[in-house]
């Protein structure tokens, strides 16, 4: 277990672009399911990281082009940053930190737990645990950054 500060700043460390591999579960029924593709954290002038994610999902009842943004803000210190829907409703902090790397959202009737976990200066990984009336979800996410070791 590495119980070192892994990244001092978080915004330096997810600008730029990162291949994400995702698998997704439905305890429920058993069914999985992946998501493939890329994600860019641009810096944006308000100071933050525009998030965006675009790829394929492959779900047994459906396959094909998806994606998803958010918006990241500064949070309460360079380890942290907010992250936001775009419509600017606020949904979870993100940290690496051993006190701030996990956080949830509740999305009535819905209970989302995020935990974040750094794996190096190229790679981290996060996992989602949806649970609630109608879902029952593990949605495991592994980002490697693109171009790892080239200096920019």
């Amino acid at each position: 277990m590495n119980h070192q500060q892994p990244t001092q700043d978080l915004q330096a460390y997810l600008a730029g672009s990162w291949v994400v591999e995702r698998t997704l579960l439905d305890r429920t029924s058993g069914t999985n399911g992946t998501f493939t593709g890329v994600v860019r954290y641009t810096r944006n002038p308000d100071g933050g990281l525009d998030y965006r994610e675009d790829g394929t999902m492959h779900w047994p009842t459906h396959s094909g082009p998806a994606f998803r943004e958010y918006l990241l803000k500064p949070g309460s210190g360079p380890e942290s940053m907010d992250v936001f829907f775009p419509d600017g409703r606020p949904f979870h902090v993100m940290s690496f930190s051993e006190q701030g790397n996990q956080d949830k959202h509740w999305c009535d009737p819905d209970d989302y737990r995020v935990s974040y976990r750094w794996e190096g200066p190229d790679s981290f990984s996060f996992t989602w645990d949806v649970q609630g009336p109608a879902k029952n979800l593990l949605l495991e996410s592994h980002l490697v950054r693109i171009d790892a070791g080239r200096q920019s």
